[in-house]
């Protein structure tokens, strides 16, 4: 079921034709399920168990939505894109189109949630701390928002422009879009160490071609190397997993983090 909160431009945050063009390679590529799995670990650590109920703002594709149904909790996909929302269509699951960035005071309708997640969200949007203000007003009391975002602005892309990313963030510029939320400060966490250098060598070498559409673009960045590699990249994440859910890590490709609202 599908309700809705609010109509927005989809085009506007992420174009609606790569969303649903790229779902089959998105849902292969093990950085997506990586994702999922230490959104789960971290959840766990805050001590969000199943059954609690959980909001997936963007939830894009699905992959951690039906990784949170999986685990047991009563989870609800949030997107702005009313096609993508269509395919993740079916009895049962709770789905709700909204355009986070406008206030819920402009919504139909709001819930609070024993956790929000809104992973690799916010830099899609103009107004990022407008955006985590409305995240946190979905948050119950005692509960936590979790974002993620792409990390290291010396990184930003063809690749970034392509998803519609505004852009990349080092632990302050994120800690700074809690500001005023009404949330604890948050705890912030990189991801994706190894990443690094393999990024930084990619960098400027991957150019559009003429002809190429952003589908196009986004479908060659998320080429896979052939077997046994993505074997290897499965195994570099799991590897790294307890690192990052520890906060361990020094430097990563991703930020995490996680903001309580008090009780």
């Amino acid at each position: 079921m599908i309700r809705r909160w609010s109509r927005g431009v989809a085009d506007g945050h992420m174009a609606e034709e790569i969303l649903v063009r790229t779902g089959d390679a998105v849902r292969r590529h093990p950085w997506w399920s990586a994702r999922a799995r230490l959104t789960l670990t971290l959840l766990r650590r805050l001590g969000i168990r199943p059954p609690a109920r959980v909001l997936d703002a963007g939830c894009g594709w699905g992959v951690t939505l039906e990784a949170l149904e999986a685990a047991g909790y009563r989870a609800a996909g949030l997107d702005v894109s009313p096609r993508i929302l269509a395919r993740l269509d079916r009895p049962g699951r709770d789905l709700i189109e909204a355009d986070l960035s406008r206030t819920t005071a402009d919504w139909d309708a709001r819930e609070e949630f024993d956790a929000v997640l809104a992973l690799d969200v916010i830099e899609h949007l103009d107004d990022d701390r407008g955006a985590v203000a409305t995240l946190a007003e979905m948050v119950a009391p005692g509960g936590a928002l979790l974002l993620s975002v792409p990390a290291r602005p010396e990184f930003f892309s063809e690749f970034d422009a392509i998803q519609g990313h505004r852009r990349r963030y080092d632990p302050e510029s994120l800690a700074r879009a809690f500001e005023g939320s009404g949330l604890a400060p948050p705890a912030i966490l990189w991801w994706g160490a190894w990443m690094v250098p393999i990024l930084r060598r990619r960098l400027g070498r991957d150019r559009a071609r003429p002809g190429d559409d952003p589908a196009e673009i986004y479908l060659r960045h998320l080429a896979l190397p052939p077997w046994p590699g993505p074997l290897v990249l499965r195994a570099a994440y799991a590897a790294e997993h307890p690192l990052a859910a520890r906060g361990l890590l020094t430097t990563g490709t991703s930020l995490f983090a996680l903001a309580r609202r008090e009780g």
